[in-house]
């Protein structure tokens, strides 16, 4: 809900944080460090920032230990960038309000429309839909025959869901995304390209965000599926048969290959890539702009391409900017021996 103004106390108590100033200090806004004014409340995250949280204009901030040098009012918090977002969902956040269903949206056969939803005009729901309670479609949604939207989903203005695919519950896709488009497989034959059919559907599971314009490719055979509570940003590719863990990060930019297999909590930075019927383990983080060739195992960080152990990619890369005062070091060392060799006697 948005509030007009709440006390710092009844803040505190939501997020279960100490006090230093005056408790009834309202607050009816909040925003960074940097931009926050009279009457609203920020953070700090990281006291490398503490010069600019000393000069806040804020009228209480969340820190995670007392700060004697900022003037305003503060809420210690053990995860102020936790606790801030949870206040903003709180107190500053509009609630959602079902808007009912619009007249002006094509609705097929055998279409099931759970209870207090929101769909704008001109969403196209094909046949033998099935949507939750609670779903928002925003104009321009068209959701494929057979396609499944689970409770509380979010689909923003011109997502397309393809036919078969499974969305669970709580699932927020933003504009531009397409959710099943078919997988890019071709067989060369004598100098053309036959396309493979793609018979297989996409499964995303409860808790997922998608960002604005992701392609996430439906499986040739069987199911792509983004695991739950896995997060995307904008403008990743996801191939057919791709499988993604649970509680997973792919950073804007980044491509996955078809058959690859990344696991629970993984974290793919941007602009990095991953090979075909690659496997990834679980907690790996794969740095911006790596090639990742070859299975990866647990826990690992890696860097560079081909993708090798982050400390080893540090040194090698350190070695790299070397690399032009290291070439003329040997051109001389060779002149040197030449030179050398031309008086040794015979």
């Amino acid at each position: 809900m948005i509030t007009s103004s709440v006390s710092l106390n009844n803040i505190a108590a939501r997020i279960t944080g100490e006090i230093i100033g005056n408790p009834d200090i309202l607050i009816h806004g909040a925003s960074s460090l940097t931009d926050a004014t009279t009457g609203q409340i920020t953070f700090l995250s990281d006291r490398k920032h503490l010069s600019e949280a000393t000069n806040t204009q804020a009228s209480a901030i969340l820190v995670a230990q007392a700060e004697p040098l900022i003037p305003c009012a503060q809420i210690v918090a053990p995860h102020p960038a936790l606790a801030f977002a949870r206040l903003v969902k709180a107190f500053f956040t509009e609630a959602y309000v079902p808007r009912g269903i619009s007249t002006e949206i094509h609705r097929g056969d055998h279409v099931e429309i759970g209870n207090d939803g929101t769909i704008w005009p001109f969403v196209s729901i094909e046949d033998h839909v099935r949507i939750g309670d609670r779903v928002t479609l925003f104009p321009g949604v068209v959701i494929g025959k057979g396609s499944e939207i689970g409770d509380d989903c979010v689909l923003h203005p011109n997502v397309t869901v393809r036919e078969r695919s499974r969305i669970g519950h709580r699932v927020i896709i933003h504009s531009g995304t397409v959710v099943g488009s078919d997988g890019f497989g071709y067989i060369p034959d004598n100098g053309i390209h036959e396309k493979v059919p793609q018979i297989g559907y996409v499964v995303i599971e409860d808790d997922v965000e998608i960002g604005a314009n992701v392609a996430i490719d439906r499986a040739t055979f069987g199911e792509t599926v983004i695991g739950r509570g896995t997060k995307i940003d904008n403008l990743v590719q996801i191939a057919h048969n791709v499988k993604i863990g649970g509680h997973s990060l792919i950073v804007a930019q980044a491509g996955i290959a078809g058959s690859s297999t990344l696991g629970h909590h993984t974290t793919v930075a941007g602009q990095a890539g991953i090979s075909d019927h690659v496997n990834i383990g679980d907690g790996v983080i794969v740095t911006a702009q790596t090639g990742v060739p070859k299975n990866v195992s647990s826990q690992q960080v890696v860097s560079g391409t081909p993708a090798m152990p982050h400390k080893v990619w540090l040194r090698a890369s350190q070695t790299l900017q070397r690399l032009p005062e290291m070439h003329q070091r040997l051109r001389d060392l060779e002149k040197r021996l030449r030179v050398l060799e031309e008086r040794r006697p015979p």
